[in-house]
């Protein structure tokens, strides 16, 4: 999703790619498999020339987007008890330059 985001921000493919790190046929092909999803294009593509080129997002392309992160948001909504009950039990973090020695540790070292 973040990859139709950046494609919506930045009007190109490239910039997007560039923008995640990754190259320009790999974001290619990962939209062309979305759209496959889909069955229909997310992107609308212009090609290059003296008015420039660019990439938008279709109609779909936003609304996929859009959705996408709202069932998002419900997901981790719906998952905060949860999420805050098990990080109230894990380990305290330790102070800055000390260690934490477990007791699995401890019978690795004496082997």
């Amino acid at each position: 999703m973040r990859l139709l985001e950046l494609v919506a921000e930045t009007g190109s493919i490239r910039k997007a790619a560039a923008g995640m790190k990754m190259s320009y046929r790999k974001a290619w092909l990962l939209l062309q498999a979305l759209e496959a999803s889909f069955d229909a294009p997310l992107i609308a593509t212009a090609t290059g020339g003296r008015a420039g080129g660019g990439a938008r997002l279709t109609a779909l392309g936003t609304l996929v987007a859009g959705r996408y992160r709202s069932l998002e948001k419900a997901a981790f909504l719906a998952a905060a008890k949860d999420l805050n009950a098990l990080a109230k039990r894990t380990a305290r973090p330790e102070k800055p330059g000390k260690t934490r020695r477990t007791r699995s540790m401890s019978l690795k070292n004496k082997k």
